[in-house]
């Protein structure tokens, strides 16, 4: 049972870090590129979908996580696991206190009631979320070690 708990948190991590990577490394840029407010309309929408889903996601992969360190807390990798869990901790972290607000502002955006700042907000959350993908691929890095 442990070893099915293994393989599905990481692959729950694993599928969370491609959605996460390809959102920030080909989504964003690919929408930045579209005519007009096109990108800003796909990029809000994108707010309100993923603003919705991925706080389930990102708690759902931390508990899977951190069952999976109590219950293999005696099994070779176990640091490896609580280490995963440390990171996963902090992508929530991240989350709620740096990039949420700035999701919650974006996805009100209309074309015709932009901030002043809005490119710099978009900035913000781009390397806000770039840092953020970073932690997620180590800590499901981490996972796949201790799977191993």
């Amino acid at each position: 049972m442990l070893t099915a708990l293994e393989v599905f948190t990481t692959v729950v991590v694993g599928v969370m870090v491609g959605v996460e990577f390809s959102v920030a490394f080909f989504v964003n840029r690919i929408f930045d590129g579209l005519p007009g407010d096109d990108g800003l309309r796909a990029r809000t929408h994108g707010a309100r979908l993923l603003g919705t889903v991925m706080p389930f996601w990102y708690v759902g992969a931390l508990a899977l996580a951190a069952v999976w360190a109590v219950a293999g807390r005696h099994r070779d990798g176990a640091g490896l696991v609580v280490a995963a869990v440390a990171l996963l901790v902090v992508s929530v972290v991240m989350s709620v206190l740096l990039l949420v607000p700035i999701n919650n502002r974006v996805r009100t955006w209309t074309a015709d009631g932009l901030p002043a700042d809005w490119k710099r907000q978009m900035n913000r959350w781009d390397r806000l979320h770039h840092a953020r993908v970073a932690v997620i691929v180590a800590a499901f890095t981490l996972l796949a070690a201790a799977l191993a």
